[in-house]
């Protein structure tokens, strides 16, 4: 049993951490609320003391609560910035300057000012302390808009918050630990004209969380990002790669890592004629004439060294996408490609969650909903028992 912090800072989503709380005393952990004025206006401390079955400290120093790990969720912009510059004006960010263990964050906001170049700095600046972030995830906040800012579901970051608690020893025993694993990521954009592009839907959100997982587990980690609207891990080797050609010379130029795993949305297709200058509107039609692009996941099986392994991924419909996806696998001489339904709005695109099944040498696993970072971890799994075998 751990001591844990649960901090609550003023957002709509600190309903969330009424089941957070529930979960880490569930585990079973001792669970301490700090409360922050702006989360009572939303939901009364009472409330999360009555769930943490414990009562609120009566002395002058509830900042200097000892504990394993400190958790704060929702986390917003503001509590984020000063958490970032060491303010301390209040019990929570107090307790966080004198908490000295590993320190877990779900941000919680509007989609742009998630985006500002002042949040992502000031998550920066925390990621390189050390401080694990868990989301923010897409979909629709609750002002309306659309984008990252959602919390993260409470069972992923009670997973996160086990992780972290189990400390170091995940990575000690990784056969990934000092490998070197490349990781694609994202959706490429092919060039219509000045302005204009083909794209995906892809925000890199599954690659980025593939390439998490794989650093979490020691491993040494170059992430090919293409277009991605998420944020990086710290701790990667980051290579931008916005077009078709772009992974292909950098994924090729890397070709002899010891995992390669290409989750990124790459086009079949460009433009054969794209155009310099932005092409004006006058009524008429505008017929393109589109080419095919290098398959990048098969020129890297056709020149795999013997110990590597070899991950795809197949984005298909409902019906034949399973088949396809088996038959992708031989074709492009893999070890695992890593099925998902594209044809369901509740997974993949645009959503945190996501459902695959492994297709893997002689053996199907399919991988039921849930959290990205969860499937990312399955993925890894599959990838060290094929190691395993070699």
């Amino acid at each position: 049993m751990a001591r844990i912090l649960v901090g609550v800072t003023g957002g709509i989503a600190a309903y969330k951490a009424c089941t957070l709380v529930r979960l880490l005393v569930r585990a079973p952990h001792d669970v301490y609320p700090i409360v922050t004025e702006a989360a009572a206006r939303f939901v009364a401390p009472e409330t999360f003391f009555a769930l943490a079955r414990t009562t609120p400290r009566r002395d002058a120093y509830p900042h200097l609560e000892r504990a394993d790990l400190l958790v704060v969720a929702p986390l917003t912009a503001n509590t984020l910035a000063r958490l970032a510059h060491g303010l301390a004006d209040d019990v929570l960010t107090e307790a966080a300057l004198a908490h000295d263990g590993p320190v877990v964050v779900a941000p919680a906001m509007n989609v742009r000012m998630w985006q500002h170049a002042a949040t992502q700095a000031n998550a920066e600046i925390l990621r390189q302390r050390g401080v694990v972030f868990v989301g923010p995830a897409e979909g629709e906040l609750a002002e309306g808009e659309v984008g990252p800012g959602r919390m993260a579901e409470p069972e992923e970051i009670a997973e996160v918050v086990a992780r972290e608690l189990a400390g170091a020893s995940p990575r000690a025993s990784s056969s990934l630990a000092g490998r070197r694993v490349l990781v694609s990521a994202g959706g490429t954009r092919e060039q219509l004209d000045a302005v204009r592009f083909l794209g995906n839907r892809s925000s890199g959100s599954m690659g980025v969380a593939v390439a998490e997982e794989a650093r979490r587990r020691g491993a040494e980690v170059t992430l090919l990002a293409a277009n991605l609207a998420v944020p990086v891990p710290t701790g990667v080797t980051v290579v931008e790669t916005p077009t078709a050609a772009d992974i292909e010379r950098e994924a090729l130029a890397r070709a002899d890592a010891d995992v390669v795993i290409m989750a990124a949305a790459v086009a079949d297709y460009r433009p054969a004629a794209p155009e310099t200058a932005k092409r004006a509107k006058d009524g008429s039609s505008w017929t393109v004439e589109l080419t095919p692009t290098t398959d990048v996941l098969a020129a890297l099986g056709a020149n795999r060294t013997d110990r590597q392994v070899l991950v795809g991924f197949a984005a298909e419909s409902a019906g034949n996408g399973l088949e396809r996806a088996r038959e992708k696998k031989v074709a492009k001489s893999a070890d695992l490609i890593v099925f998902n339904d594209i044809g369901r709005s509740d997974i993949g695109f645009d959503t945190a969650e996501n459902e695959v099944v492994l297709v893997s040498n002689g053996a199907e696993q399919h991988i039921a909903k849930a959290p990205k970072r969860r499937i990312a971890a399955a993925v890894l799994d599959e990838v060290e028992r094929i190691m395993a075998t070699r």
